[in-house]
């Protein structure tokens, strides 16, 4: 069974800066990508960013503040936020995309998520 657990979410005021952990345990072939995704209340989840052997990709509202990272061997992804904006509110989730075997595609997990507020 495969877990994914979030952490350092809070409360933070604007211009400020948090850092969000997903630690990813359990039987686990090969990690193919890591990402972090975000819902606000009333919206639908969005992606914030994506990490994958290496390669990077963020949402537009947050390039240049945001900087996704990952520990492939303790199989951990990162995501430092900076200039946090009220706009950045939401429950951030953690995703990572396992296949079960070598020739099986991969399945998507998911955090519980791990919410930010960020005050004005």
């Amino acid at each position: 069974q495969v877990q994914l657990v979030e952490s350092g979410g809070g409360l933070v005021q604007a211009g400020g800066s948090l850092r969000l952990s997903c630690a990813v345990s359990g039987s686990i072939f090969r990690i193919d990508t890591m990402g972090w995704y975000r819902q606000a209340p009333g919206k639908q989840r969005e992606l914030v960013a994506v990490i994958t052997s290496g390669t990077t990709n963020y949402a537009d509202s947050v390039k240049g503040r945001f900087t996704i990272s990952r520990d492939s061997a303790e199989n951990t992804v990162f995501l430092q936020m900076n200039s946090l904006k009220p706009d950045d509110t939401a429950t951030y989730y953690c995703n990572a995309r396992i296949p079960p075997g070598r020739f099986y595609q991969p399945v998507d997990y998911w955090g519980k998520g791990t919410l930010v507020t960020v005050s004005s």
